[in-house]
């Protein structure tokens, strides 16, 4: 008997699809800054300083030893996100590099975007970065690389970030080799690029805030 995948009729695989789609995205949607600020803290992180629900503003804003169970949170469902992805399309169509970005990709669509919180969230730079890590160490390599010395040496997170989502696509092709890996990589990478438009606009005035490890009281 042959591979699983080879067996696999079209709907069957449309609504593999779908529904390893619709887990990530609902993964996704359990942002940890919202649900620490808003549930253990009740003082919604929205409310406070850019109003985005990422990482960087929830320790700017609150700092303290909070800010690992939002680390926790954000990395724990990227993570089981890319291992669905990986477990349908490698079983059912032997394309597991491809399930890991494609369903990485629906829970950072759920972390910017989550339908239990009026679709206000963070920026998904965390969870695209676990899904590179996942996806090729080589490939994590360069994104976080540049990422973490663009922050270390500027302490423009948002700087970091957006060199992150721009190399991440030549990245996964330089490593890969896969136009359908580095399509689904430049995903990423517009969504990133998308989320950091108003943090352009003040890194080009240079009105852009740097990171401290000083959060306000």
């Amino acid at each position: 008997m042959g591979p699983i995948y080879q067996a696999s009729p079209l709907p069957a695989v449309i609504g593999l699809g779908v529904l390893t789609a619709l887990a990530a995205y609902l993964l996704g949607c359990f942002n940890g800054a919202v649900i620490v600020s808003k549930y253990i803290l009740k003082d919604d992180i929205r409310t406070h300083g850019s109003g985005n629900a990422g990482l960087t503003n929830f320790y700017r804003t609150f700092g303290g030893p909070l800010t690992f169970v939002v680390i926790l949170t954000d990395v724990l469902k990227a993570i089981f996100a890319v291992l669905i992805g990986m477990a349908v399309f490698g079983h059912f169509m032997g394309a597991a590099a491809s399930g890991k970005l494609f369903a990485g990709l629906f829970c950072m669509i759920g972390h910017m975007f989550p339908c239990m919180f009026h679709f206000k969230g963070g920026k998904g730079v965390l969870s695209g970065g676990i899904v590179a890590i996942m996806l090729d160490w080589r490939v994590a390599l360069i994104v976080w690389g540049g990422f973490l010395l663009l922050v270390i040496f500027t302490r423009y997170v948002s700087l970091g970030s957006i060199y992150a989502g721009t190399m991440f696509p030549f990245a996964t092709y330089f490593v890969m080799h896969s136009l359908v890996l580095a399509f689904l990589s430049g995903c990423y990478g517009a969504l990133l690029v998308w989320g950091h438009r108003a943090n352009i606009r003040r890194l080009l005035k240079g009105e852009e805030s740097k990171f401290s490890f000083h959060h306000k009281k």
